[in-house]
C-alpha cells in the first residue's frame, strides 16, 4: 500500500496542471496511476481491510471483548470519517501529490506500528492476551 500510494503522490506531484488547476497525465503516468489506484485497493482488501477485524475479535479477552469491540469500531467510523472530510481541503490548499504522499507517510508508519507494536496471536489462548 506504502509503494502504491507513493507511486500516486509522485505521479500528481510532478503533474503539469491545466487552466483550471488539475493535474494532466501525459504519456503513460495516467496507466500507471490507475494501476496503482486498483492495487492500492486489491492490497488493502486483502490486508488492513479484513484483518484489522480478525485482529480486534482475537485481542480482547472475554470479561472486555463487547465494550472493547465497540469502542475499536467507534474508532475505525471516526478514522474514516476524519480521512474523508480532510481530503477536500488537503487537495483544495495543497494538492494532489501532498494528500496522497500524506497517505503515503501514514502506510508507511502503520508498517513499522505492525511490525513493532503488534503482537502474534496464534497458539494464545484468549484469556491469556
Amino acid at each position: 500500500m506504502t509503494l502504491t500510494l507513493g507511486t500516486m503522490a509522485t505521479i500528481f506531484g510532478t503533474a503539469q496542471l491545466d487552466a483550471a488547476g488539475n493535474p494532466t497525465l501525459s504519456g503513460s503516468a495516467g496507466i500507471v496511476a490507475l494501476l496503482a489506484a486498483n492495487l492500492y485497493v486489491f492490497c488493502f482488501g486483502f490486508s488492513w481491510g479484513p484483518v484489522v477485524w480478525v485482529l480486534l475479535g482475537e485481542m480482547f479477552n472475554n470479561k472486555i471483548q463487547g465494550a472493547a469491540l465497540s469502542v475499536a469500531a467507534a474508532m475505525q467510523w471516526i478514522a474514516n470519517f476524519v480521512i474523508s472530510t480532510t481530503f477536500p481541503p488537503i487537495l483544495q490548499y495543497f494538492g494532489l501529490g501532498s494528500a496522497y504522499g500524506l497517505y503515503t507517510t501514514a502506510a508507511a508508519i502503520s508498517l513499522f506500528f505492525v511490525l513493532f507494536f503488534i503482537k502474534e496471536t496464534k497458539g494464545i489462548e484468549l484469556e491469556d492476551m
